[in-house]
């Protein structure tokens, strides 16, 4: 309970604290990422298990991305106003609190609620366990603004020197949750409590998160009015003296106008937009794909993307530190993107060691452009508007998201794995208007940081 006085001011932050403050942040993009991932392998399985098809298998995957199109930016200006912690307390509740919705949902009765049969929507079956499913889907996307939540503490507590390594860090941090959810799915789903063990396992590791964001995190405080009163004059003494002025930083405009209106916000929002779009492609056709055209089994798909994202944890780590250290924002986040879409090419083939090539070239082109762009994203953020700003980035990730799945799915079936050579083009798009906002924003810091 505060007494209204001003906060003492604090010492130099040592690392080994910088260290401790990320270890929260570092959990909660693990463990949003694990609720993805771990999913993943065997959630075709499951939707059809429930009643559900191949369409219903991609509106399920665009459920979280539509709700967090809600979530994200609420999630992300109220932690500018009442501060970070409380908002991820609040986000990694909601978390957890899905992942017992989902585990409800084995429990229930798999009877048909209405049967549907459609030219384009094919046949599928309504039942309790799958519409849960979606609850649980949809509560974990209007609670999602975690991870853009945990982006926005992190520039609050990085300073420009390390902004790229940490951002580096919470990337590792993400696709290790994408390593240990595939895993989790292979080997625990293994078992004789089949789909309900990696399951269970989420929902655990999502209350250690929330334990940890409790305990473990210090909230970053509203820096009070520093203003230094002049001496008593003779116009005081007569009443004329002059009425300082000052302005209130949460009476500026801080609409989506406003965001827009920061330097470079467009282009960086533009390379936003397109990669999660170009992402979503692959994630809504290559698990179809893999179990339809290759014939691949639940260990199989769990094994390539647990692959992928153990090469995307040595890119961002040691790789992106070499290479952030001898080339420019522009090269890593064009180069970065380039080598990604040769990647997606890939997964056009059918042969599996073209396969993992292009796993390797999407980890790699991933690892050195995502980042980048992150770290240009926050520095033109500045100080007042970085949760605006990484929460309306989120929301612009779930429209593509939702754009991406559902094309993506319904693009599988009509052209089958040229899918993924559209999401190729679509990285392509994006490494060219990252020429010119890397450009734009290296070095520079946003005029509205103050």
């Amino acid at each position: 309970m505060s007494d209204g006085s001003p906060a003492p001011r604090e010492g130099p932050v040592t690392a080994a604290r910088r260290d401790s403050t990320l270890t929260p942040l570092l959990a909660i993009t693990f463990v949003g990422t694990l609720g993805f991932s771990i999913v993943t392998p065997f959630l075709v399985v499951l939707v059809t298990k429930w009643g559900g098809n191949a369409v219903i298998y991609a509106v399920l995957a665009a459920t979280y991305s539509v709700f967090q199109l809600f979530g994200a930016p609420i999630l992300g200006r109220l932690s500018d106003r009442v501060g970070r912690r409380k908002v991820l307390i609040l986000s990694q509740l909601g978390t957890l609190v899905s992942w017992g919705m989902f585990l409800a949902a084995f429990a229930l009765p798999a009877h048909e609620i209405a049967r549907i049969s459609h030219g384009y929507l094919g046949e599928f079956a309504l039942t309790l366990p799958l519409l849960v499913l979606f609850l649980a889907r949809a509560t974990d996307g209007l609670t999602g603004g975690n991870v853009s939540v945990a982006n926005a503490y992190l520039a609050d507590v990085t300073t420009d020197k390390d902004r790229s390594r940490n951002f580096g860090r919470m990337a590792v941090s993400t696709n290790l949750g994408f390593i240990v959810g595939p895993a989790l799915a292979g080997i625990l789903g293994a078992t004789v409590l089949g789909e309900v063990l990696p399951v269970l396992s989420a929902f655990a590791i999502s209350a250690l998160a929330l334990v940890l964001i409790m305990f473990g995190l210090r909230d970053v405080a509203v820096a009070p009015i520093d203003a230094k009163l002049a001496a008593p004059s003779a116009c005081d003494l007569y009443g004329n003296e002059l009425k300082p002025g000052y302005q209130v930083d949460c009476e500026r405009p801080g609409g989506v106008r406003a965001i827009l209106d920061l330097p470079h916000m467009r282009a960086l929002m533009s390379i936003n937009f397109l990669v999660m779009l170009g992402f979503s492609f692959f994630y809504a056709a290559f698990p179809v794909h893999a179990v339809a055209a290759l014939s691949w089994t639940v260990v199989d798909i769990g094994t390539y993307f647990a692959v992928l994202s153990l090469m995307m944890v040595v890119v961002q780590g040691p790789i992106l530190s070499w290479a952030a250290a001898r080339f420019s924002e522009r090269v890593l986040m064009t180069g970065g993107g380039v080598i990604m879409a040769l990647g997606f090419g890939a997964l056009t083939a059918t042969e599996r060691p073209v396969i993992y090539l292009g796993a390797a070239l999407i980890a790699l082109g991933n690892g050195l452009m995502w980042p980048t762009f992150m770290s240009a994203l926050s520095r033109s953020a500045g100080k007042r508007l970085q949760g605006a700003v990484q929460g309306f980035a989120g929301s612009a990730g779930a429209i593509a998201s939702v754009a991406g799945l559902l094309a993506g799915g319904v693009a599988y079936v009509r052209i089958g794995a040229w899918v993924f050579a559209c999401a190729a083009v679509v990285i392509v798009f994006a490494s060219v208007v990252a020429v010119f906002a890397a450009r734009a924003t290296s070095g520079k810091v946003s005029d509205q940081s103050n």
